[in-house]
């Protein structure tokens, strides 16, 4: 992820210095993308790593897995007495 040189406040975070909400700025430093807080002075270098999986769900998978693992049961008619 990358932020563009203008500064801009996130909604919602909070800062880990002082913890006052919506007072965070995210920005671009010389190709490095930063975090400040405005309230108490607050910076630093955010590090973003991408070595998360993503999660699978019905949207991401293909149809022949999905069939794959559908497990189907067959009962037999029952008896009309």
């Amino acid at each position: 992820m990358s932020f563009s040189e203008k500064r801009r406040f996130l909604a919602g975070a909070v800062c880990p210095r002082c913890a006052a909400q919506d007072t965070v700025q995210v920005y671009s430093e010389n190709g490095q993308d930063m975090r400040e807080c405005v309230a108490c002075g607050f910076k630093d270098r955010m590090h973003f790593t991408s070595d998360a999986r993503e999660l699978d769900t019905r949207v991401n998978q293909t149809q022949e897995k999905v069939e794959g693992e559908t497990q189907v049961l067959q009962f037999p008619p029952a008896d009309k007495d």
